[in-house]
């Protein structure tokens, strides 16, 4: 059997509120409710499972979407006043990185309503 990532926890002071902020930005649907999780599932089939937590470390989630996804989510993230950075250090303010390998990778950090730092980025492109 391959190893594959299924889901994991991410705590949040309002699950429902985070997971639909993720949802909104990523163009996503909060799934039903899975015992005491909010989850919400990647294109992959990995789920992040909301839970209530009142105490916990920011974490940091990353997700690889298309050009389009990524100028798509990035338009919400401007129109929604969420501010967005090119830098994991959350230094750079209003800005997107782009990195040279692989050539033409783009990115940008944003944090939800529990401090964690997502970050959307691009494929790149893999041929000449």
């Amino acid at each position: 059997m391959t190893v594959e990532l299924n889901h994991t926890i991410v705590p949040a002071r309002d699950p429902q509120a985070s997971a639909q902020f993720l949802a909104d930005t990523l163009g996503l649907s909060v799934d039903p409710p899975l015992a005491h999780f909010t989850p919400v599932t990647l294109a992959n089939q990995v789920s992040l499972d909301y839970d209530q937590a009142d105490d916990f470390e920011p974490h940091h989630y990353a997700f690889m979407v298309s050009e389009q996804e990524f100028d798509t989510a990035l338009a919400r993230i401007q129109h929604g006043g969420i501010t967005h950075y090119g830098d994991p250090a959350c230094r750079e303010t209003g800005q997107t990185y782009h990195s040279k390998r692989p050539e033409g990778r783009r990115g940008t950090y944003f944090r939800d309503p529990d401090g964690h730092l997502m970050e959307i980025l691009t494929p790149g492109c893999t041929g000449p």
